[in-house]
Formats: C-alpha cells, structure tokens, sequence
C-alpha cells in the first residue's frame, strides 16, 4: 500500500468538510473547541496515553467533556481535537478512503467532546460498521 498525499490546505479541508456534516443537533452544542490539523502526535503525548509504537494515534480529543461542564463552567480555554495528518496518510492509499477516515475520526474524537468513552465508542462503532474507526490503529 503506498500512503497517500495532499496539501496541507486539502486535507484541512476535508478536516472541516467532516465537521459540517456532523448532524445540526451536534454541531449546534459544539462550543469552545478548537480543531487543528497536526502533522503527527508529540512523542510526549504518545507517551502519556501509553500508544504503543506498533499503533497509530489518528486523533485527540483534549478538554472537559461537554456532560461535565456545569454551571460554574467558564472563563476557559477551549477544548482541543487534533487531527493527525501523517498517520493518516500512512494509513489511506487513495483520496476516497482518506475523506472517509477523516471522517470517522473527526466523528470519533467529537463523540469524547460528548463524553462517550472508548467503551461507548467501540460499542457504536461495532454495532454501526460504517462508523468504525479508532482514533488509534495497529499498525499492519
């Protein structure tokens, strides 16, 4: 499989094609959150989350999960979701299949803003195929 690639501005567009078709009822509740493009994680993120060097860390999602966010909630910096554009270009060999795993990744990583756990989120992406995508891949 040869990786594919494309500008920065491409795929930073295809980052934000996926945000709009997150469903309105979602997006409407998406507040003080930042979304960037990376190019790769920091190896100091890497390790704190304990990513093996055999895995693929496609995305983060950094912040207060929006259910836990009270009253008294405010005065912060905003969340963060960043979106690794290296990996995922390792781990896609055309255009077609790089959208749609920006896409489930976006998805993937909005779903923590909404604080769905790794649990929650396999179990939705097992019983939905079409969503299935870790923001962490093993390498093959």
């Amino acid at each position: 499989m040869t990786p594919i690639q494309c500008s920065r501005e491409v795929f930073e567009a295809l980052v934000i094609e996926a945000l709009e078709n997150i469903p309105k009822a979602f997006r409407q509740r998406m507040e003080n959150l930042a979304v960037t493009v990376e190019w790769e994680p920091p190896v100091q993120i890497r390790k704190e989350l304990g990513v093996p060097p055999t895995h693929d860390l496609l995305g983060l999602y950094q912040g207060l999960p929006y259910t836990r966010r009270g009253a008294d909630y405010g005065n912060t910096l905003p969340d963060k979701i960043s979106i690794y554009q290296k990996p995922l270009f390792d781990a896609c060999d055309d255009m077609r299949t790089l959208k749609t795993e920006i896409r489930k990744v976006v998805w993937h990583e909005v779903g923590h803003y909404f604080g769905l756990s790794e649990a929650d989120l396999e179990r939705l992406e097992r019983d939905h195929p079409g969503a299935r995508r870790s923001s962490r891949r093993k390498r093959p």
